[in-house]
């Protein structure tokens, strides 16, 4: 990580079908070795197989799924006076969705459907009807930063 200054945000292309920002980051981050139409094909096919599921508006259910994932709280490692401390704190709203996303991609590969389409809209619906494995890890994120909250004083 450069120490001289921040690196600039990139600015991302809307997707082609539905024009949107967020969706675009998930797809990049699910794409492996620069394949984006795979990643596109994935995303796009999991979408349909919601909607034969009954889903009346996939995008809107991707964004609740998001939003249900997305952690307020995490803990921090803070080194004071040669001890280690799990200190809690928020999470920023950009940190929020990277790590929504991470998480939903994460629960997905580690499903038992057959195909990589099948196991992403399960779990996107899932995670929007608040259970599976990303929500899970939001749980337990916050209930460790509810754990160490006693060490809260030693934010920074």
């Amino acid at each position: 990580m450069s120490r001289r200054h921040r690196a600039e945000k990139r600015d991302v292309i809307p997707d082609a079908k539905f024009g949107d920002l967020v969706l675009t980051k998930f797809m990049n981050s699910l794409m492996k070795d620069g394949k984006k139409s795979t990643a596109e094909r994935i995303v796009y096919g999991a979408f349909d197989k919601m909607a034969e599921k009954g889903t009346a508006d996939p995008l809107r259910t991707f964004h609740e799924a998001l939003e249900n994932v997305m952690p307020a709280l995490e803990v921090r490692s803070r080194r004071v006076g040669g001890a280690t401390y799990q200190v809690p704190v928020e999470v920023r709203p950009d940190r929020k969705r990277a790590l929504a996303i991470r998480w939903l991609i994460t629960a997905a590969r580690g499903r038992n459907e057959n195909t990589m389409v099948d196991r992403l809209s399960a779990e996107i619906l899932d995670a929007s009807n608040n259970r599976g494995s990303a929500v899970k890890k939001r749980e337990d994120t916050h209930r460790m930063a509810e754990a160490n909250r006693a060490f809260s004083h030693y934010r920074w």
